[in-house]
């Protein structure tokens, strides 16, 4: 699915992530990661990030997380929520 609109989701607030999400003109993904735990965990959430975004098959996106040290399971929602939102009319 292609990206139609640029989205957030979550917060910079300690223990959250926000996930931006903004279409590109091409057919190809772009990862950017921000972590302050990223030399523990920078891996873990790359893998959770693209595992997402090939479940989801979109396209044409650039992908920003900017992560101040959320669970995966808030990770994997703020990412599940950003998608629908960037492929929804």
């Amino acid at each position: 699915m292609r990206v139609l609109k640029s989205v957030t989701a979550g917060s910079l607030e300690s223990s959250d992530v926000l996930v931006t999400i903004m279409p590109l003109s091409e057919d190809r993904i772009e990862y950017d990661i921000e972590s302050i735990v990223i030399k523990q965990y920078g891996r873990r959430i790359r893998k959770v990030t693209e595992d997402m975004v090939e479940i989801a098959k979109i396209t044409g996106a650039r992908i920003h997380v900017q992560d101040r040290g959320a669970l995966e399971c808030t990770l994997r929602a703020r990412l599940e929520t950003a998608i629908e939102r960037s492929i929804a009319c």
